[in-house]
Formats: structure tokens, C-alpha cells, sequence
């Protein structure tokens, strides 16, 4: 009953003007224009504030050599929009500028655009910005998966333990004390990892000084900070009560735990995608409470899970346990539908953005998984009030009735009665209230068991989630790449060196692609000889294949033109990075194949 209410939820969706993960809004030069004269810095606006690194900006000239620029800052007051300056002179053509930024909710972002100072020329073949590092990529993730599943079985055995009150709580000792020591490395990690993840750098320069100072002046890194602390904290005044053996009032202990687990879980929400965007305030305690309750239902089903398995065969468990747990665990999923629509909605903004966008599809991926979670648990709840049912006898459903004498005077004491011998045939009355049946274990953990299947399934998708540009602003992005780019059309100019091995086989076809985009393109190709002067050849075929989609290749059939090659039209289908190929014939029996790669834009 309660997924249609979350699907219906996505219905809500529409554009907003900010969204999470920073979105270039506007450069100064605008991408593709072309100068009179040069410019003396190059500034960024982007759709919400940005932190920036060390090597935020680099800026290559038409030799494709990096060209020396100022620190970059922000503009004074404004911390979306970020600029370095650049040197009093720079020569005539085409500059390419590669940035990298770290937006408000924590991710990394990057990017590159081009300007030309005077005329437009060969654009330089540096890469666009740092090929992410594999290798802390994978242990960043690794790190941030740890963490959100140490902090539900923290949490959720606290929760479990509050609550439900199992008959015995020793065996419980080992989940919780392994959630808060995997939680302390993880986070402990995370703070490791997060200047090389920043950078796109190795692993191995998380331990630089420079690096660690770095991230304690930035949100995530006092986050993290905070977090460890929090834990330290708890952890040495658990250990200070148990060497003392001194036990807080039941209420203390309860209040102090739930002031921790809050102020662990803003540590999360305060950095990740609730902390940019729309409606901030509104965001955090939603992504807060959606943290506890996640924690509550499948870290505490982890707890029931350790204490089925730790319960003897013959004892049982007592009925209430698994009562108590179903009751939290409906109150965690309605806390986590309401908070789930809400940030859906927050993060797609679009139905178009559910089969459109990476976020959508792995929030459809994880409403599967939630949707065969809640049908286990649903199997476990039904049988779970069955068993309940079962264990209150009928007559505890009717109250004992006292004889009452209905006018007069009160009835005397009657006198003792003496004993009377035992009769033969006849049952002896119990002592005391029957006992409530145990449930069986061998059922109860097969159905549970399927749950926490199910709940780590659960718990990966989120951690993908979090590191995934939100729908709303991967279509904002698309929008803001689509529009046009002010001043002169942008075209593509590449320029391929060759060389067949034959006397005279040297050379470069330069290439045009205008306007460079997406759509119909026109392309003309001009083949230069070993003397830097204009050659023909025989023959020139160009195509183009785009590896990452597994298109092409596509043939833009020029023709020869009588000193240059073209084709008037030519469709580019995609965006991306394609590789251009042009296989060139100087003579009956030279010919060789070159590439290189072009970037299309939207």
C-alpha cells in the first residue's frame, strides 16, 4: 500500500532553478567566442556555490603548452562563481580551459570549454580534465558503502535493544562493537581519501600534509572530523561506565543515545546532496530522518537476525521480540516512504529524468529492491501476528468475574474449608498463568534472513545513489550545454600529422567540423604537404566512431573539391568524445590511417 503512494510521489516532479552538483551556468569568454583582443581572467558561474582545489584551472595554449596563470578565488561575495587571471599577453588562437570544482553537496565536478584570441586555430589535444584515479575511486565507494552499513547495524542494534528488549543482550555486544570499529576506519578513510578524490590523484598522496590540512578546512572534512569525534566520544564513555560499572537512569541513557544517533546522521545529510539545492532546510531533516529509519529497520533486522541465531532451539524466543520489531519496523518504512517521495522528487524533477538519467535508473533499480524487502518483510509481519495471536490463551480475553451479592449486606467470611485428598482422574490446576509459546526458530530465520538479503542489496544502491548526479541537475546540465554559446559558432579544427614511410608521404589533414555539435555538421578537410603548403592526394576518406556507445563507423564521405575535400552535410548523432579517423592515399601504393580524438558537444 504504501510503494504506489511512492511512485505517485515522482508524479510531483518539476523544474527548479537549483538542483544538486554544481552546473556551469556561464563563463566569461563564453565557450567557442572569438577575441579581439585577449582577456585578462576567465571566470566561472556556476548554479550553486563551489569549493576550489589547488589545480582548479588549467589553461592550454594554441601549442597545446600550459599556460602560467594567478591562483584561483572567488569573485568578492560570491562563492558560486570562481576566476584566475591570466597573463597581459597571449598569443592569436585557440585557448582550451579544463576545470575542476568541488560542488556545495560534496562531489567533484569538472569540465572544458575554448575561446580564440583573434582567429580560431587547431584546438590543443590536451585532455579536457584528469582521468579519475580507478584505484581511489574503488576505495572511496568501498569507504562510503562501509559507512552506511556500520552505521545502520550501530544504530539499528541500539534501536533493537531500546525497544524490542530481548530476554539476554551479551550476544548483541559483538554487532554493535563491529558497526562502531568499522564505522571509525571507514570514516577514518574517508577523510584519507577525500583530497585524492577531490584531485583525481592517487591513493598514496592521502598521507601528504598538505593534503590532510587541506580537507580540514573544507565542510566534508569537519564533517568527518565531527563523526570520528562523536564516535571516540561514545566509545570512551561507554568504556569509562563499564570499568566503573556504573549504569545510567534507563531515561539519561536513552536520551543521550538518541542525541548521538542524530548528531551522527547529520553528518551525512549536512554534506551529501540534502546540503545544495532547493529547500535545504527541509532536505537535511528529511535525509536525516530517512537515515534513522533506515537504520532502525535494517540494522535492527540484523540484530534480530544475530539473536534468532543465538537463541537455543528448545527456549525459543519470546513472542513479544519479534512483535516489538515489527511495530518498529512498520513505523521505520512509513518515516522512509513519506522522507523517500520527498527526495525523489527533490532529486529527479522530471518523469523524463527516471528513464533518462543515471540517477533515475538506479532509483528505479532500488524501488525493486526495496519493493522484494517489504515483501519479506511482509511474510515475516504476517507471521509474526499469527504467532502472537497464538500465544494469548482465550480466556486471558475475558476478564475474571468476582461474585457480588446483588442488595444486602455484604456476605460473611465463609471459614476455612479443610483439604481435601487428592481425587483420582482429575488434573491438578496450574500454578501460574500458562506460558506463552515460543516461536520457531527454524521459520523466523528463513524469513529474516531474506530480508537482510534483500537490505544489503538495498544498502549498495544507496551508496551508488549518493555518488550519482541527481536527475534535476544532469537535465539542467543537458539544458545549459544545449543552449547556444554567445558570439561565434563553435567549430571543430583538428589537425592529424602523417606520415606514409615514402619519400614525400609526409604530412597533415587539418579538419574542420562545423559548427561541431550535435545534429548536422558540415566537414571540410585540407591536406597539407611535407613543405607546410597545400597537396592533393588521390584519395581521402574520414570517418568517425564513438567507442563509449559503440557507434560507428560513420562515414562523412568527402569529396574532392579541387584543393580541398567536404562534405555540406553530415550527422553527428551523439555527444562525447568521438575518434576521428583519416585514411589518406598519396600514391598508388602509399596510403596510412591516422586518428584523433574530438570532442562533441551537445
Amino acid at each position: 500500500m504504501l510503494l504506489p503512494a511512492l511512485l505517485f510521489g515522482l508524479l510531483l516532479g518539476t523544474a527548479a532553478p537549483a538542483s544538486a552538483h554544481a552546473v556551469l551556468r556561464s563563463s566569461d569568454p563564453a565557450d567557442g567566442t572569438v577575441l579581439r583582443t585577449a582577456p585578462r581572467q576567465v571566470t566561472l558561474t556556476f548554479t550553486e556555490s563551489v569549493g576550489l582545489l589547488t589545480d582548479s584551472f588549467r589553461i592550454y595554449d594554441p601549442g597545446n603548452r600550459r599556460v602560467r596563470t594567478g591562483p584561483a578565488g572567488h569573485a568578492p561575495g560570491r562563492s558560486d562563481t570562481a576566476r584566475v587571471s591570466l597573463p597581459a599577453r597571449l598569443a592569436t588562437g585557440t585557448y582550451t580551459v579544463a576545470w575542476r570544482v568541488v560542488s556545495a553537496d560534496s562531489h567533484p565536478v569538472s569540465g572544458a570549454l575554448t575561446f580564440s584570441v583573434g582567429k580560431r586555430t587547431a584546438a590543443p589535444v590536451a585532455p579536457p580534465d584528469p582521468a579519475e584515479n580507478w584505484a581511489t575511486t574503488a576505495l572511496h565507494t568501498i569507504a562510503r558503502y562501509l559507512a552506511y552499513l556500520s552505521l545502520a547495524l550501530l544504530l539499528g542494534t541500539a534501536a533493537f535493544v531500546a525497544y524490542c528488549r530481548p530476554p539476554a543482550t551479551a550476544h548483541l555486544r559483538v554487532p554493535a562493537l563491529a558497526g562502531a570499529a568499522t564505522l571509525l576506519v571507514s570514516s577514518t578513510a574517508l577523510y584519507l581519501l577525500r583530497a585524492p578524490y577531490e584531485e583525481a590523484a592517487a591513493p598514496t598522496t592521502a598521507f601528504s600534509l598538505s593534503a590532510l590540512t587541506h580537507t580540514a578546512t573544507t565542510r566534508p572534512g569537519v564533517l568527518l572530523l565531527a563523526r570520528l569525534a562523536l564516535l571516540l566520544l561514545a566509545v570512551a564513555g561507554a568504556t569509562l561506565l563499564r570499568t566503573r560499572r556504573l549504569r545510567l537512569p534507563r531515561r539519561a541513557t536513552l536520551g543521550t543515545a538518541a542525541v548521538l544517533a542524530v548528531a551522527l546522521a547529520l553528518t551525512w545529510s549536512a554534506s551529501d546532496h540534502a546540503s545544495a539545492g532547493i529547500q535545504v532546510p527541509v532536505a537535511i531533516v528529511s535525509s536525516t530522518l530517512h537515515l534513522l529509519a533506515m537504520a532502525a529497520w535494517l540494522g535492527g533486522l540484523a540484530a534480530l537476525l544475530w539473536t534468532l541465531r543465538h537463541t537455543p532451539e528448545p527456549a525459543g524466543l519470546p513472542v513479544s521480540v519479534p512483535a516489538r520489531f515489527s511495530r518498529l519496523a512498520f513505523v521505520s518504512v512509513t518515516v522512509l516512504v513519506v522522507t523517500g517521495v520527498y527526495q525523489s522528487w527533490r532529486g529527479l524533477g522530471s518523469w523524463q529524468a527516471l528513464t533518462d538519467t543515471t540517477y533515475g535508473r538506479t532509483l528505479l533499480a532500488k524501488l525493486a529492491a526495496v519493493t522484494a524487502l517489504l515483501l519479506a518483510a511482509a511474510c515475516s509481519r504476517t507471521w509474526t501476528a499469527r504467532l502472537t495471536r497464538a500465544a494469548i490463551p482465550a480466556s486471558a480475553s475475558a476478564p475474571a468475574r468476582v461474585p457480588e451479592p446483588a442488595t444486602g449486606p455484604p456476605l460473611p467470611d465463609l471459614p476455612d474449608l479443610p483439604d481435601l485428598p487428592d481425587r483420582p482422574g482429575l488434573p491438578e490446576a496450574p500454578a501460574g498463568p500458562p506460558p506463552a509459546p515460543a516461536v520457531p526458530l527454524r521459520l523466523l530465520r528463513r524469513s529474516v534472513l531474506l530480508e537482510a538479503t534483500a537490505a544489503v542489496l538495498v544498502m549498495a544502491l544507496t551508496t551508488l545513489l549518493t555518488s550519482t548526479v541527481p536527475g534535476r541537475a544532469a537535465t539542467e546540465s543537458a539544458r545549459t550545454t544545449a543552449a547556444p554559446a554567445a558570439g561565434i559558432p563553435t567549430a571543430s579544427v583538428t589537425v592529424i600529422p602523417f606520415d606514409t614511410g615514402a619519400a614525400g608521404g609526409r604530412g597533415k589533414v587539418q579538419i574542420t567540423l562545423d559548427p561541431g555539435r550535435v545534429g548536422t555538421n558540415s566537414v571540410e578537410a585540407v591536406i597539407y604537404g611535407p613543405d607546410g603548403g597545400l597537396a592533393a592526394v588521390p584519395e581521402l576518406r574520414v570517418t568517425l566512431t564513438l567507442p563509449a556507445q559503440r557507434v560507428g563507423p560513420l562515414d562523412t564521405k568527402v569529396t574532392d573539391r579541387g584543393g580541398y575535400w567536404s562534405a555540406p552535410a553530415f550527422t553527428l548523432p551523439l555527444p562525447g568524445t568521438w575518434t576521428m579517423k583519416a585514411t589518406v592515399r598519396v600514391s598508388e601504393l602509399d596510403q596510412v590511417t591516422v586518428s584523433a580524438p574530438v570532442r562533441v558537444t551537445r
